[in-house]
């Protein structure tokens, strides 16, 4: 089987098919995004706060006792998860809660780490 692998002998043959498969395959809006999520995800603080809200929403105030972090901490975090389209705020009263954007991805990211521990 050839994968085409270093095929010196049709070069720009080759580069033009590579670029192809490129084009074909790669979404370049979607891997910005995917960049912002996993690097939103990149922090084990931020995991953390994932998965409390993808349990319940919950205000600043119950993630600074539940993580043992300062209000500014928190906040920072949330606004990074915010920015990346995983959670989202909501005012009540003088409370703003966050919770999280899209369930699926926090079982995901549990589900996809099981079979690792």
């Amino acid at each position: 089987m050839n994968s085409g692998l270093c095929d010196s002998k049709n070069a720009l043959k080759y580069t033009v098919k590579l670029k192809k498969l490129v084009e074909k395959t790669i979404d370049e809006d979607l891997v910005k995004l995917q960049n912002r999520v996993f690097k939103a995800l990149s922090d084990s603080t931020r995991l953390k706060i994932v998965k409390l809200l993808s349990i319940r929403e919950m205000c600043v105030c119950e993630l600074m006792v539940a993580l043992n972090m300062t209000q500014p901490t928190i906040s920072h975090h949330l606004k990074i998860l915010e920015i990346a389209g995983l959670v989202k705020s909501k005012r009540k009263g003088k409370w703003v809660f966050y919770s999280i954007v899209n369930h699926k991805l926090a079982k995901f990211i549990d589900e996809a780490f099981l079979s690792h521990v």
